[in-house]
């Protein structure tokens, strides 16, 4: 039932998004000079490390739910031996992965304040900030997410269904959450350089 309702949930986050998505293309095609003024000042380089690191993070959070699933919350070996981590260690490097992600997109966020692009100076930066604020915040839900059920499986005295089961919700949304930044990614940054 928890998956079925978590699904649900993601359904209407993912039309909110839509209507995000459906802002920023309105905007964009009403005023397409200045879109691609301002589109020139964003750092693709950084955003494409950021991606990739977002990308990599559910990757290791897939691994985390495999752990899950086995009811293995902990590793069995040494830290760096890695084919024995567990749940908890794979969703700790999956929270700091994400957690780069936010310190890259602050980074971004300050270097273009400090070009003047900020969320009142036009519809594109009330646009830009909105949507991938909206999604840096959907982002820190995860990673609040991820402390919660570690914190839950290292505390538990026997790692259950229930606990696994949380394991693979929050994998849920963070699979979602990252499909959702790959979109913002092309139609934010590839986009502008291909049109």
């Amino acid at each position: 039932m928890v998956s079925v309702g978590t699904m649900v949930w993601l359904t209407s986050e993912l039309m909110f998004f839509a209507g995000l998505f459906a802002m920023f293309f309105t905007l964009r095609s009403t005023q397409p000079d200045m879109w691609a003024e301002y589109s020139q000042r964003l750092d693709f380089p950084l955003a494409l490390t950021i991606t990739v690191i977002l990308v990599a993070s559910s990757v290791t959070a897939q691994f985390g739910v495999f752990a899950a699933e086995r009811h293995q919350p902990r590793r069995t070996g040494g830290l760096f031996q890695i084919k024995g981590w567990g749940m908890v260690e794979w969703y700790f490097l999956s929270y700091l992965m994400g957690a780069v992600f936010i310190a890259g997109q602050t980074f971004e966020f300050a270097e273009l304040v400090d070009h003047g692009v900020t969320i009142g100076v036009n519809s594109f930066g009330s646009a830009f900030y909105i949507t991938t604020g909206f999604h840096g915040l959907h982002v820190l839900g995860g990673l609040f997410a991820f402390l919660y059920v570690i914190v839950r499986a290292y505390f538990s005295v026997k790692f259950t269904h229930k606990e696994a089961s949380a394991a693979v919700v929050v994998s849920y949304y963070w699979h979602f959450v990252d499909v959702v930044w790959i979109a913002l990614f092309a139609v934010v940054y590839i986009l502008p350089m291909l049109v």
